[in-house]
């Protein structure tokens, strides 16, 4: 997965006009404590941002 497809996954779920706000504040156990945009500017992998993002967001499995 690229970061443009997580971004893209994300946006569908939150909107456009939230979705960096949400990425920049929300932290996440699954991230180890990160938000979204700290998890990216750590390298973590975008499969595993993702996934984290999923469970978080308790989306249904065909989103994931």
């Amino acid at each position: 997965m690229r970061e443009t497809e997580l971004w893209r996954r994300l946006e569908a779920q939150l909107g456009e006009d939230y979705v960096r706000s949400w990425a920049s504040s929300q932290v996440m156990a699954d991230l180890g404590g990160r938000t979204v945009t700290e998890a990216l500017d750590d390298g973590l992998e975008i499969k595993s941002i993702w996934r984290a993002c999923w469970a978080f967001l308790e989306l249904p499995d065909r989103e994931r």
